[in-house]
């Protein structure tokens, strides 16, 4: 399914955060927190609170790595809380964490966007602010994060 390994490195990560910063900017739209999914999310969430001067929280919803069923009731207490939320996370790759907060805010109507450091336009969910557009199908590269590779 996945070709080679391809870091992200600290460059990409800067030049992505300025893209997403600069698209959040002309859209007019204003988050008033910025919730990032644990782990990949965690740091450019915390830059883009930073430079944002927001509230940061982590949800915890690995799909990936684990078993573990995520805690729905702890991710809508934070969805309720707040009206414009901005969803952080390292990449948009198959749409299968982010649909769980999307399908989560049905019933509840908030504004929530997302930003991801690297979108598969392929995806089901579709990122609002991004980094950088692949395409899976043309893109088999397996991409390693910094906080990924000590």
């Amino acid at each position: 399914m996945y070709g080679k390994i391809k870091l992200y490195k600290i460059e990409d990560l800067t030049k992505g955060l300025k893209k997403i910063r600069n698209q959040l900017h002309k859209s007019n739209w204003i988050p008033e927190i910025i919730i990032s999914i644990n782990r990949g999310g965690c740091i450019p969430g915390v830059y883009l609170s930073h430079h944002f001067n927001l509230q940061h929280y982590v949800i915890d919803i690995q799909l990936r790595d684990s078993s573990k069923t995520p805690d729905i009731k702890f991710i809508e207490e934070k969805i309720i809380k707040f009206k414009n939320i901005l969803l952080v996370d390292d990449i948009n790759d198959s749409g299968k964490t982010l649909s769980i907060i999307y399908n989560l805010n049905k019933k509840h109507a908030k504004k929530i966007h997302n930003a991801t450091l690297i979108y598969n336009i392929e995806s089901n969910v579709k990122t609002d602010f991004y980094g950088k557009k692949i395409k899976r199908s043309e893109d088999y590269n397996w991409y390693v994060f910094p906080w990924e590779k000590w």
